[in-house]
């Protein structure tokens, strides 16, 4: 009766602590899954001894005992259990559970066998485990034929490279993260002005901390929303990416909003972050979880507006179109939303590529499990 729970907590603790669900603030039971071949093989050696029925009554109440309290601390941390992960996770205890247990009651002719096997059951379920869990981790991409998202910005996410044009198209565009992500998403165009590329029926834009823009192309943004377009707005009140110029030289971001104009026209007013609260922070929209940096607040939206994230983002309806603004460019700069291992998309830190491509083509972003962000602190 003590060897359940025992190895019940080894695997929820290993969870939390090896399978990064503390690092990431996510309590996602698939987490656990790459780690499972350990504490099956402790519980086979432990009870190598005992009957058949015996092992297996034993493993059966182990895993009844680690997927309790696996939905237990999911529900209370994150406000929802998990179930599609807790199948997965009891499914796969339980073929972890047979290997292990024929691995340890396996009798060859040289005994260093099961001993020299044991780490190999042990790397390659890692392996295969972190493989599974980045296929059903992995967001979807834009249905075929969707229309290009039309993109105006001013950070340098397109030649990210340096200051040397020559270098530059010698070495290729060396485009930023964020932008190779969004590429990845779907098709995409990468303008200069609105006033002759507008965004194609269908389609949607997405402005992110321009330099100061035209009359015609302030225009041209509100026209297209009222009529029925999809926008993402990133107006950041001060602006904390990093600038690759001296101070003042033109080439670097703008410092804050030149967007005001068009805020003003929907009604809507940025205020700056205080000094406090310059340091990342956490923002939830619904099951999603952005990063910001010094985010702005809206300090005034018009009643067509809501407000997240403490009002540092807004979902707006206006006229039969719809803006997303959010008071913070920085969310797109690549350490805060790239995982914590180069190339492990489910082990990420934010939702923030996924969340911004669901709402510039719809069906994006979409994916077979998503992560389980901590609202609550844990007692």
């Amino acid at each position: 009766m003590l060897r359940a729970p025992a190895i019940a907590i080894l695997i929820v603790g290993a969870g939390w602590s090896l399978g990064g669900q503390a690092l990431l603030g996510r309590i996602d039971p698939a987490l656990s899954l790459p780690l499972l071949a350990m504490p099956m093989l402790a519980l086979a050696f432990w009870q190598r001894h005992e009957s058949a029925p015996i092992r297996w009554q034993t493993a059966l109440l182990s895993l009844t005992c680690m997927a309790a309290a696996q939905a237990l601390l999911a529900y209370f941390l994150a406000g929802s259990p998990g179930w599609p992960q807790l199948a997965l996770m009891v499914g796969a205890s339980a073929l972890a559970a047979f290997a292990a247990d024929r691995l340890v009651q396996w009798r060859p002719a040289f005994r260093l066998l099961p001993w020299l096997a044991a780490p190999l059951l042990v790397a390659g379920w890692f392996g295969v485990g972190h493989g599974l869990l980045a296929f059903l981790y992995r967001p979807a991409v834009a249905p075929a034929g969707s229309p290009a998202v039309t993109i105006l910005t001013g950070l340098p996410l397109r030649w990210s490279g340096g200051s040397d044009m020559a270098a530059m198209i010698a070495d290729g565009t060396q485009d930023d993260p964020a932008l190779a992500r969004i590429e990845a998403a779907g098709p995409v165009s990468l303008v200069d002005s609105l006033v002759e590329h507008v965004p194609p029926p269908g389609g949607a834009l997405l402005v992110a901390h321009p330099r100061a823009l035209a009359p015609r192309e302030l225009i041209a943004i509100d026209t297209f929303v009222r009529g029925g377009g999809r926008a993402v707005i990133l107006a950041d009140a001060l602006s904390a990416w990093p600038a690759r110029h001296p101070l003042g030289d033109p080439r670097n971001p703008p410092v804050t909003s030149l967007l005001t104009p068009l805020l003003d026209h929907w009604d809507v007013v940025l205020g700056a972050a205080s000094a406090d609260e310059i340091a990342p922070q956490a923002a939830d929209i619904g099951e999603s979880r952005l990063r910001l940096f010094s985010a702005g607040r809206f300090v005034r939206l018009s009643q067509q507006c809501r407000a997240y994230a403490q009002h540092s983002i807004l979902q707006c309806r206006v006229g039969t179109g719809e803006a997303w603004l959010v008071g913070d460019a920085d969310l797109l700069f690549a350490p805060l939303w790239q995982p914590i291992i180069p190339g492990a998309g489910h082990l990420r830190q934010a939702d923030t590529m996924e969340w911004l491509a669901a709402h510039l083509w719809p069906g994006a972003g979409q994916r077979m499990f998503h992560p389980l962000w901590i609202r609550r602190r844990a007692i």
